[in-house]
């Protein structure tokens, strides 16, 4: 099976080292480096540090919308991908890019769908004082957080 990973924070680490011990990565993509620290010097996002720690090629496209989008999403086309891997990327994906991998997208969400959709699920959990939460494994679809599940645990 091959697989695009999308992810960037640390978050996203453990499920990008799950695909990859079982399937072939054929590209990681991350957000942009960004400043950090009080020099604001540019710093990889963590799924990059560690794509390129187990020699993954990483793309770390600016849009994926417009001309910079479209071919971003040749891109994607030409690698053949079954299913694409999303957790914690930050970047809703627009329907072209939905629709690229022959099997679909999937998104490891971090709370139990429907509770805490969108952005910072586990903060919100935390916020709130849930005494459990989990992980949400759902197909996606042009909607945040609004595909079928797959799997919850």
């Amino acid at each position: 099976m091959r697989v695009v990973f999308f992810g960037s924070p640390d978050f996203a680490v453990p499920s990008l080292t799950a695909v990859a011990e079982r399937y072939e990565v054929a590209l990681v993509v991350a957000q942009p480096d960004k400043p950090a620290g009080r020099g604001q010097k540019l710093l990889p996002p963590a799924v990059k540090s560690w794509a390129l720690e187990h020699n993954l090629e990483v793309a770390q496209p600016l849009r994926l919308r417009g001309d910079e989008g479209d071919a971003f999403i040749a891109r994607l086309q030409a690698l053949q991908p079954d299913v694409f891997v999303v957790a914690a990327y930050g970047k809703i994906l627009p329907q072209a890019l939905l629709d690229v991998p022959r099997l679909g997208p999937f998104n490891v969400h971090g709370s139990l769908l429907p509770k805490y959709r969108g952005a910072a699920p586990i903060q919100w959990a935390v916020i709130n004082g849930d005494a459990e939460t989990g992980v949400t494994i759902m197909k996606m679809e042009a909607g945040l957080d609004t595909g079928p599940m797959v799997a919850v645990a």
